[in-house]
């Protein structure tokens, strides 16, 4: 598991930046002295100024089997995000049809089904009321392209940072105040329960969601 920072890429993309796949396999080759290519699968991904939880494969066996977890819903993401505006309601649960335009890398969330579009569900709650800001954290059921993104600004909450979506203003670092808490998932081999956590990024608004 790495805990990832918010600019990091989590593979090679056209920007042609280096992926945080091959900074971790430059880590495992020197932590563990290994002889020639180091072996790493990519699981699943966070948006680039996103943070937190990412988890890799690190046999060939383990990441068609990891794969499927995630495919087939069977993994337990939780997310914190932080939003200007207060949520209609203290919890809910959300369903929008998604629809992603390649061209401006972005998802249009609705509330019926639309043409080319993609059923996504989570659930969200409010876990803090900060002085100007509200912290909730979301449990992802469908991992659909900006899903989070994208629902929380259909129901008025744009995350804090986020210009694409609709925030006023940017984070200093372009980040966005969205953060992969936590993951758990039944191990493919072990068949026992595997769960990790990850602190948010060191600022004044996030730590004050601790």
């Amino acid at each position: 598991m790495v805990n990832k920072k918010p600019g990091d890429i989590v593979q090679g993309d056209k920007t042609g930046d280096k992926p945080l796949s091959e900074i971790v396999k430059e880590y495992l080759k020197n932590k563990y002295n290994k002889p020639g290519n180091v072996y790493l699968g990519v699981t699943h991904r966070l948006d680039r100024p996103t943070s937190g939880v990412v988890v890799f494969a690190k046999t060939s066996k383990a990441l068609p089997r990891l794969n499927k977890l995630f495919s087939e819903g069977k993994t337990e993401k939780k997310y914190w995000a932080v939003v200007k505006n207060m949520p209609p309601k203290e919890q809910d649960t959300l369903t929008h049809w998604l629809v992603r335009n390649p061209k401006q890398n972005k998802s249009y969330a609705h509330v019926n089904e639309v043409p080319h579009s993609k059923k996504a569900v989570m659930a969200y709650r409010l876990l803090k009321k900060l002085d100007y800001y509200y912290v909730l954290e979301i449990d992802l059921k469908t991992g659909r392209h900006h899903q989070i993104r994208a629902q929380l600004t259909a129901i008025g909450c744009t995350i804090k940072g986020d210009l694409k979506y609709g925030a006023k203003r940017s984070n200093e670092d372009g980040s966005i105040h969205l953060h992969a808490r936590s993951l758990s998932f039944e191990h493919p081999v072990k068949k026992e329960n595997v769960a990790f956590v990850a602190d948010p990024p060191d600022d004044p608004v996030w730590n004050a969601c601790l």
